[in-house]
């Protein structure tokens, strides 16, 4: 089974991605910044041997004329609903095989994280990533086994999003993480 690394995105522009950034620096520079993240993670995410797909939003950036991305990568739509909603429509639609989800907002994430990830998925059931403010900027199932009750409650954008995340896993789960790394949600995040 091969595995797969998505990438949620957004169309870069401004006042679509990175609001709350934006209303810090400028819904423009945000929206470049976003671009250039994205640029950056696709780079890292395309060096390893696994499938890598951009789950995008709007709906409307599926086809290949949207020009933000390379046209080389295939494209599923994300969806209506919160991130977790959006993020276990993927889960459940992506080829067999195990999944690892990322953003295009971490700037520190590098393709050794990733095939790290896929290792880990090798002996566990999830993995992820944790963010320095309390989410996670992976997330990665081996899909052996369900996990009827993923992202129910889970209070996104908050400090409590990866300990809101755990908890909706199976009690047997074998979970593993990789190293803490920052995302970049508001200016403060942009220490470098």
């Amino acid at each position: 089974m091969r595995e797969t690394v998505v990438i949620f995105v957004k169309a870069p522009q401004a006042g679509r991605v990175k609001t709350r950034l934006g209303k810090e620096i400028g819904m423009a520079r945000a929206a470049a910044l976003f671009r250039t993240m994205t640029e950056r993670t696709i780079a890292e995410a395309e060096g390893g041997p696994w499938r890598t797909v951009l789950a995008v939003d709007p709906p409307w950036a599926v086809h290949k004329t949207a020009s933000f991305w390379p046209r080389r990568l295939p494209r599923v739509v994300q969806g209506p609903g919160d991130l977790g909603a959006r993020m276990g429509r993927v889960f459940q639609n992506v080829q067999t095989g195990p999944v690892i989800i990322i953003g295009a907002d971490a700037p520190d994430l590098r393709t050794r994280h990733l095939r790290e990830a896929l290792h880990k998925l090798r002996g566990a059931d999830a993995v992820f990533g944790p963010a320095e403010d309390g989410g996670y900027w992976l997330i990665g199932l081996a899909r052996r086994r369900s996990a009827p009750r993923l992202f129910d409650g889970v209070r996104w954008s908050t400090k409590h999003a990866l300990a809101d995340t755990l908890k909706t896993l199976p009690e047997k789960f074998d979970v593993r993480m990789l190293e803490t790394l920052r995302d970049i949600d508001e200016a403060k995040d942009l220490h470098l």
